[in-house]
């Protein structure tokens, strides 16, 4: 799952992949190419699915990371692999396999340090695509920018910045602008690098818009690590930031059914790539292995009243690229093909809750409800949940995952979570056991994402609630829990 600091998406690059044909969907094989027999009657998969066989899929992700330095991020051979892996299992199953190429600015951070006066300052974070310091860093003197709590715009007007910020380290305050600017307009008046402070508690994570936007090293603090820098204006600081940013290609993994109505598609997703900094085992491993073992219990040619498209995304760590690059590269017809989209993110966190995508936004929190059909998704994923013995809980569509771009176009979508950095509430482990106030994945983005370190029983939970929705969608999409038919659904 993308980090929130993450969400802006360089519309560049999904104009680029749409140049290059990445984005368009498969077209069903012809009849004669379909396979003979399929695995079982579709209404039974929820019963032929296993998370020990997902697990599989996940031990196979976890050697291809240690091969390949540790991870398998987009860009890197360890992704590379983990799309063969998928797309070559979909071919022995008789798919028809796509693995379309999107362009996307790759980044990777190295050393993150920070000294003021030569003392160590903690909790220095590289904004992502941001330049790298020289060897040995930056040394200047800290220019501090008014901390004026009444004014939300710090760093973000050119008459912010005064002849004395040239050659110097600017410290700034987070503010409502994006990091991009606030950057550009440190470079255009001379800073050698930019120090952003979290306006609210927690780390800062963020990105300059694209590799091509990033003119000057900056980098992130959080408010307690950063608020003491505003009472040491004119010290002597080295910033140390060993980053790479360079343009790179990724693939999406893409299979449909050669069966079933091609002009009313239930698609489903899950990102295949993991952080640099880890071997993405839960996120979003599990999501991916519980996807590919479904669409291998489905079959290719399943006796399906709907086609059932299947999608692995590249660079969602990236900023949702591989998502967004494939709907921008839709037409309206070809959005309207597509009833809904169910999306799995981090389905075997180690503290796990249960949570499907508030479709109808009935907890009231964050985003609006999603398109019209989101709503009866929510309400199928809640009850798939409580097939298995667990009562499921809503959870935001807060962009941070592949559902995103969809939603913004008005394809209705839903999907199951199972948490990420968020801490787990004391009711909610009252609910499903676990341990109350620590995260649902502690070790979310970080090298411990391992095949240690995954909730089998949930896994087994979520691929069998999974299982469920795909089919009962591929074979009805009407009822009281359907969503709009092709003639009534709006697309942009």
């Amino acid at each position: 799952m993308m980090r929130s600091g993450l969400a802006a998406v360089s519309l560049l690059v999904a104009l680029l992949a749409t140049a290059c044909g990445a984005s368009a969907p498969p077209a069903p094989a012809p009849a004669a190419a379909a396979p003979s027999a399929d695995p079982g009657p579709p209404a039974a998969l929820a019963d032929r699915v296993s998370g020990d066989a997902a697990f599989v899929h996940l031990q196979a992700f976890q050697d291809i990371a240690a091969r390949n330095g540790g991870n398998r991020a987009s860009g890197s051979p360890g992704h590379e692999q983990s799309v063969d892996y998928v797309a070559e299992r979909l071919r022995q199953a008789g798919f028809r396999v796509e693995t379309p190429a999107v362009p996307f600015d790759f980044f990777e951070a190295g050393a993150q340090t920070l000294a003021v006066g030569g003392a160590p300052v903690p909790g220095v974070v590289a904004l992502t695509y941001t330049r790298p310091t020289p060897p040995g860093g930056v040394t200047a003197p800290l220019v501090v920018l008014p901390d004026t709590p009444a004014d939300p715009t710090p760093a973000c007007e050119a008459t912010d910045f005064g002849p004395d910020v040239r050659g110097a380290i600017v410290v700034a305050r987070r503010g409502v602008c994006p990091f991009t600017q606030k950057q550009a307009l440190a470079a255009d008046a001379g800073a050698a690098a930019i120090l952003v402070v979290n306006t609210e508690p927690g780390p800062l994570n963020g990105t300059i818009g694209s590799v091509a936007e990033s003119r000057i090293p900056a980098a992130g603090l959080s408010r307690t690590d950063g608020d003491p820098l505003f009472a040491r204006a004119g010290t002597s600081s080295t910033l140390v930031l060993d980053t790479r940013a360079e343009s790179r290609s990724t693939r999406n993994v893409v299979a449909q059914t050669a069966t079933g109505r091609t002009d009313e598609v239930v698609m489903a997703g899950a990102h295949l790539d993991s952080v640099a900094a880890g071997p993405g085992i839960n996120d979003d491993g599990s999501g991916s292995a519980g996807l590919l073992e479904t669409a291998l219990q489905l079959g290719s040619a399943p006796p399906v009243t709907n086609a059932v498209r299947f999608a692995w995304w590249g660079a969602e760590e990236a900023g949702l690229i591989g998502s967004t690059a494939y709907v921008a590269g839709l037409d309206v017809e070809r959005r309207r093909d597509i009833a809904l989209l169910l999306n799995f993110d981090m389905i075997a966190s180690p503290n796990a809750g249960y949570l499907a995508y508030d479709g109808d936004d009935s907890d009231r929190q964050g985003a609006p409800a999603g398109p019209p059909g989101s709503d009866a998704i929510e309400r199928r994923m809640l009850a798939a949940l409580g097939q298995v013995g667990v009562q499921g809980q809503g959870t935001d569509f807060d962009g941070r995952s592949d559902y995103g771009p969809f939603i913004e176009v008005g394809i209705p979508a839903g999907g199951l979570f199972t948490g990420a950095e968020e801490v787990k509430t004391p009711e909610q482990a009252a609910r499903w056991g676990g341990r109350a106030n620590e995260a649902f994945d502690p070790n979310y983005h970080s090298p411990k994402d391992d095949l240690a370190n995954v909730d089998r029983v949930a896994l087994d939970r979520n691929v069998t609630a999974m299982a469920a929705v795909i089919s009962g969608y591929a074979l009805d999409l009407t009822g009281p829990d359907g969503v709009p038919p092709r003639a009534l659904r709006q697309t942009r």
